[in-house]
């Protein structure tokens, strides 16, 4: 698995929205999936991804922090 920088063209698999976090988890019989969440859901359902095994790979959450004012 290569994990690269997540893009505005990267989404959640959840509702669709711009994706900042990307989780692996392993489902018995057919191995590892990656999954995408906006920070929204993530943040929804994270103690249950945690629960279930679900590994962040990862979280650019951090993007979301109010950017200073140029002017």
């Amino acid at each position: 698995m290569i994990t690269v920088d997540l893009t505005a063209a990267d989404r959640c698999d959840r509702c669709g929205a711009r994706a900042y976090v990307q989780v692996n988890m392993f489902v018995l019989d057919s191995g590892n999936h990656d999954l995408l969440f906006c920070a929204h859901d993530y943040r929804q359902h994270e103690a249950k991804l945690r629960d279930s095994g679900a590994r962040v790979v990862l979280d650019q959450r951090h993007q979301l922090q109010a950017q200073p004012s140029l002017v």
